[in-house]
């Protein structure tokens, strides 16, 4: 092995430890194993049956479940990587793939870390240091200063004067939105500033802060680089990802449908320059804002391979993965990387268990079928499969779905496609909103940047269609009754509901989204056209049936129904359904959209009813602190428990004024969704 100057170990690779989990750690070991080289897997214990491991040619057991105890467990991973002889550690994205200390470490241990040197990743690593860095090669950068101290109100107010209204305050190190706060005039800065500088101790351990020009909803556009161990860096163009929330994106694309050439050569050439500045070997990206006008300014390095980085793929027919294998070996940029064009147009989505709902909350729970059908030009990048189960220790993503096109417009249509048909059972994902996004006019035009999902509200986006889930309703009930027909220990040849008398029609009840459906239908004798299907025939021909005392149709035709599959025509649409029943839920999946549906009971179950004045986990997670103890009087509103899950802090507030009457919950328990954690009796206060 050779060192770089002032750069990482290079050297073949015979045996490569990836150093992540799910979808990337997948996707590295796919290119290793194209190029021969063997590959180690490291998983916690909620990941010890994911499909990555499998993959993988050997894997090694990180003890315990949280992050802190095992992928960010920098000794665990070289160790593990010494026990199985491996040359290299590839970092994958998160957890460790920026820390310097990681990156240090390994080439201490003699191990290859496929990304930048130390040095590279200490630099980029400060946001201060960042930009006068950036500044200093002339890239543009958003006019800003570091806040030391907030002892002299006049200083700083001179320096946000100098910057000018709107400015952000921002953490030096760190990110994800804490330590961040947006001012809009002279009045709010100090009290944003103290806020701000709170907030980054804690998260982060360095109080440093510094103000920063606001750009109102630009885009954010971002440039993949490749730097080798000769000093050459190049680019391979920009990716536009302005469409987020909570700070993540959610839907990226290749190329940005607002740069032209003339600008694709200034932000390029920025970006290249950046990478030269630093000595940038490996693969990264440089990330910019860029203004209604043009303007473009600089945001920071990504030292690392990005989620996004597959539409970059698509586009260029390039490797990302094994062009920074190769790197890592020590192999020159090869002439399709330097000479790179662009073909095409692609899109990437992140598909998320989460509630969009409920403010983007994250879900957890098996994943009890998962399938994204393959079609041409459409991508899938995923660590999850059938009977998988959404942890909540880790981020929520469960794929990323990339389609590529001639054009914008056919990419976008491809994609929206395949989330259509996706088979997705056990848990609620972002799969409508991202289905919503890349049919909306505004998107296809092209207007995207950061304002967007402020201007285009989810639940709007994402209006559900009550009459297809009311057929879905039916649709279910129709499969629940060929299971029924087909298990019937007497008289199974006798047609479902049949009766010597024209009696009452069958009757059962649904839940989908808290709406309650009741189903009420007859379905005449006689056989099945086409014949029987699985899970035993019900009896074909004219249907009846209601919704909620709503007739579904003028005139509903059965064709098919089976325990997996209904064929059904309402009013001379004639529509196939998929069917998949787990215990009390059904799950149907069509071209006018999937529904989830919770059969009723017919008797309640009182004892699992939730006494009044309960305080609900919105989500699973680790309860991170308790703020009242039991016999306080609270107010309505008052917050009483937080909750940790997946990056995101839950605060659980009173839900009316009381006493707080129980405490279920306490500081350092993994909770689940739903679960009580805390009773408030309003009456304890009137009787007080």
């Amino acid at each position: 092995m050779t060192q770089a100057s002032s750069g990482p170990l290079t050297g073949p690779i015979g045996k490569l430890l990836i150093a992540n989990r799910g979808e990337i750690a997948a996707r590295i070991m796919r290119t290793a194993h194209d190029l021969g080289i063997a590959t180690v897997a490291v998983y916690s214990d909620p990941d010890a049956g994911a499909p990555y491991v499998g993959l993988a040619d050997e894997a090694v057991r990180l003890p315990g479940a949280a992050p802190a105890d095992t992928y960010l467990r920098g000794d665990l991973i070289i160790a593990a990587a010494a026990a199985t002889r491996a040359d290299a550690v590839h970092p994958g994205y998160g957890f460790l793939s920026e820390n310097e200390a990681f990156a240090r470490a390994c080439a201490d241990a003699g191990l290859i870390f496929v990304g930048p040197g130390p040095g590279t990743i200490a630099a980029m690593g400060s946001k201060v240091q960042a930009k006068a860095l950036m500044a200093a090669a002339d890239v543009p950068v958003l006019p800003g200063v570091t806040i030391a101290s907030t002892d002299d109100l006049d200083d700083l107010a001179a320096a946000a004067a100098d910057i000018g209204f709107p400015l952000l305050v921002k953490a030096a190190f760190g990110g994800g939105g804490r330590g961040m706060r947006l001012v809009g005039d002279p009045a709010g800065l100090a009290e944003a500033v103290r806020s701000a500088r709170g907030e980054a101790a804690s998260a982060f351990g360095d109080g440093t802060v510094f103000l920063e020009r606001f750009v109102t909803d630009p885009r954010h556009v971002e440039v993949q680089i490749l730097g080798d161990t000769r000093g050459r860096v190049v680019h391979l163009f920009e990716r536009e990802c302005s469409i987020q929330r909570r700070y993540q994106k959610i839907v990226e694309e290749c190329p940005s449908p607002a740069v032209d050439e003339e600008l694709r050569a200034a932000l390029t050439s920025a970006a290249v320059a950046a990478g030269q500045a630093i000595g940038y070997i490996g693969a990264g990206t440089v990330e910019f804002v860029l203004g209604q006008d043009g303007s473009f300014f600089f945001l920071e390095v990504n030292t690392r391979l990005q989620v996004e980085h597959p539409v970059t793929e698509e586009v260029t027919g390039l490797d990302l993965v094994e062009l920074q294998l190769r790197i890592a070996e020590g192999e020159p940029l090869p002439p399709a990387a330097v000479g790179a064009t662009i073909s095409g147009h692609a899109i990437e989505v992140r598909l998320y268990a989460e509630d969009v709902a409920a403010g983007f909350l994250p879900v957890t729970g098996p994943l009890h079928r998962f399938v994204i059908p393959p079609a041409p030009g459409v991508r899938t990048d995923t660590g999850f499969r059938d009977g998988s189960v959404v942890s909540p220790h880790y981020d929520a993503m469960l794929a990323k779905v990339i389609a590529h096109g001639r054009t914008r417009a056919d990419a976008a249509k491809r994609l929206a496609r395949a989330l259509d048909r996706a088979q997705i059972h056990g848990v609620t994902t972002n799969r409508d909103l991202l289905a919503a996004i890349l049919r909306e006019p505004e998107f296809l035009a092209g207007r995207t940047d950061t304002g967007y999902l402020s201007r285009h509200d989810p639940a709007a986006l994402t209006a559900s269609r009550p009459r297809a889930t009311a057929w879905h309703a039916l649709v279910a009930a129709l499969a629940r009754q060929a299971v029924h027909r087909a298990e019937a220990p007497v008289l199974a040849t006798l047609p479902s509901g049949w009766r010597n008398v024209r009696s009452a029609p069958q009757r059962v009840t649904y839940t989908a989204d808290g709406e309650e459906l009741a189903v009420a239908y007859r379905v005449p004798g006689g056989p099945v056209p086409g014949g029987p299907v699985p899970g035993g025939p019900v009896p074909g021909g004219p249907v009846e049936a209601t919704v909620n005392d709503v007739p579904l149709g003028a005139a509903l035709i059965l064709h098919a129904a089976g325990s997996e599959l209904v064929d059904l025509e309402v009013d001379g649409l004639r529509q196939v359904y998929l069917v998949h029943r787990v215990g009390a839920q059904t799950y149907v999946d069509a071209s006018n959209g999937s529904s989830a549906l919770s059969e009723v009971p017919r008797f309640g179950e009182p004892d699992k009813l939730a006494p009044t004045g309960s305080l609900l986990a919105p989500m699973p997670g680790l309860v991170l602190r308790v703020l009242a103890d039991v016999g306080a009087t609270v107010t309505a509103g008052q917050p009483l428990v937080v909750l940790e899950a997946m990056k995101m802090e839950q605060t659980v507030t009173a839900p009316a004024d009381g006493v707080l009457a129980e405490l279920r919950a306490k500081a350092g328990e993994q909770v689940a969704a739903g679960q009580i954690l805390a009773v408030v009796d309003a009456r304890g206060q009137e009787e007080g």
